[in-house]
């Protein structure tokens, strides 16, 4: 019987992986359910902060998505990431949030 593949098995074969390593990818995940699913939602269906599924992201720019999770949103209860992301992190966040339900 073959066992399920690992988390770290799943991430190091996710494409958007290029240039992060997998163990900040597994941490990336982990921030992105925990940090962002507080305010989001954990299934990121919504909450204080507007939905982060697939479908609610679909027509927005990639790098939108970039700057909102570096620079974060005035007035708003959405915090700037850039003090603890790197622009490669966040892209790599924007794509989870674009292509993964």
């Amino acid at each position: 019987m073959r066992s399920a593949p690992t988390l770290l098995a799943l991430l190091a074969a996710w494409p958007a992986l290029a240039g992060i390593p997998t163990d900040r990818a597994v941490e990336l995940e982990h921030m992105l359910l925990q940090d962002c699913g507080s305010c989001h939602g954990l299934t990121r269906k919504g909450g204080l902060g507007r939905p982060l599924t697939r479908s609610a992201l679909e027509t927005m720019p990639s790098e939108v998505v970039v700057a909102i999770i570096l620079d974060g949103i005035p007035d708003t209860a959405m915090p700037p990431w850039r003090p603890l992301l790197t622009e490669e992190e966040a892209a790599w966040i924007a794509d989870y949030l674009k292509t993964k339900e």
